[in-house]
């Protein structure tokens, strides 16, 4: 058999990318090693807004097809902004940017010690991470078989509207809550209004989670307390009783950005579910919950402590998960490439 090597000529005339790739319960994760320019600004919503208006066709050529696909999730690795960081993280997807990545926060710690980016000795590692939506503060330990685990402290998270109704055209009456955890989500029992959770009904639920959302956001104003451009409705959280696992508290189906559907429960989504529930004194600090994903992924989150943010009564949560390594992988552009920027087919 003929091996194929990757020459001098080929690294010289065609644009290249680096990246390793992992998968948080199921949720995939693009780690971008190399490929950037220099990315400026003096805040990480700084350098989003940088790479949004000069560098957007890095993440289409990364993110969409052929390289990527229409659920395909990355983190472009920056440099820290505040003192105490480790480093920072862009978090990018079909459609843009969001503000937290908590499945990426959890894969981009077990792949930076698992690769020896940042040492792990036989005692727990804070890790400090700047993110859009604020400073994450990580833990990597070793367990008793020596594997890594990770876990992170989520921003602020809180109860922003409580039983709020929208009317849905083709569906009707649906009610929600919204919850912060780093990026905003509308939560909405999906038992109540009888739709399934299943890997077998994806199709209606991202159609739903699309109206859904496009309803919300035109009827719903949100404003963060202290940043505006965190002020956006990210997605639709389906919730469900319905569960697989006998320890599990509850299912959740995501569906975000232009209808991707998350693998794993979503670590931001959980910080805003644990938010909405401890509001309505369903459960209490230091309570853990097992939540699933639509593929049975499981995450545990618990309401560590009461905070105010800025007006707002929230916790700080704890989210926990398991995240693996999937690949290493160098991508190239060719100029002549009809496709360059990619496509996104559904």
């Amino acid at each position: 058999m003929h091996s194929i090597t990757i020459n001098r000529a080929l690294t010289d005339n065609f644009k290249g990318f680096t990246t390793i790739d992992a998968h948080t319960e199921g949720e995939p994760l693009r780690i971008i090693v190399s490929g950037y320019p220099d990315i400026k600004g003096a805040t990480i919503l700084e350098k989003r807004q940088y790479v949004q208006q000069n560098l957007d066709e890095y993440r289409k050529i990364l993110m969409h097809e052929p390289r990527g696909h229409a659920d395909m999730y990355g983190a472009l690795i920056t440099d820290p902004v505040s003192e105490s960081a480790d480093f920072g993280v862009l978090f990018l997807h079909n459609e843009g940017y969001s503000s937290m990545c908590g499945h990426g926060i959890l894969a981009l710690v077990k792949v930076m010690c698992e690769t020896g980016t940042i040492a792990l000795d036989n005692v727990p590692r804070v890790i400090k991470i700047d993110s859009p939506a604020g400073l994450i503060t990580a833990q990597a330990d070793r367990d008793a078989a020596g594997k890594i685990t990770a876990s992170f402290e989520n921003v602020d998270s809180w109860a922003d509207a409580l039983d709020c109704t929208v009317n849905v055209a083709g569906f009707g009456e649906v009610t929600y809550d919204i919850g912060f955890g780093g990026a905003y989500y509308a939560y909405v029992d999906a038992d109540a209004h009888g739709i399934r959770c299943a890997t077998d009904n994806v199709a209606q639920l991202i159609d739903l989670g699309r109206r859904i959302k496009q309803a919300i956001v035109a009827s719903h104003s949100l404003v963060h307390p202290l940043e505006q451009d965190l002020g956006f409705l990210y997605g639709t959280m389906f919730t469900s009783k319905k569960v697989t696992h006998p320890e599990a508290h509850s299912r959740h189906v995501c569906i975000f950005a232009d209808g991707e559907v998350d693998r794993s429960p979503t670590g931001t989504g959980v910080s805003g579910r644990i938010a909405l529930l401890h509001a309505k004194g369903e459960v209490g600090l230091n309570q853990p919950l097992m939540i699933e994903s639509i593929v049975d992924g499981r995450m545990i989150v618990t309401a560590q402590a009461r905070t105010e943010f800025h007006g707002k009564h929230a916790v700080i949560p704890k989210v926990s998960g398991r995240s693996y390594i999937t690949g290493q992988h160098q991508f190239f552009v060719d100029p002549d490439d009809v496709f360059q920027q990619g496509f996104i087919l559904r």
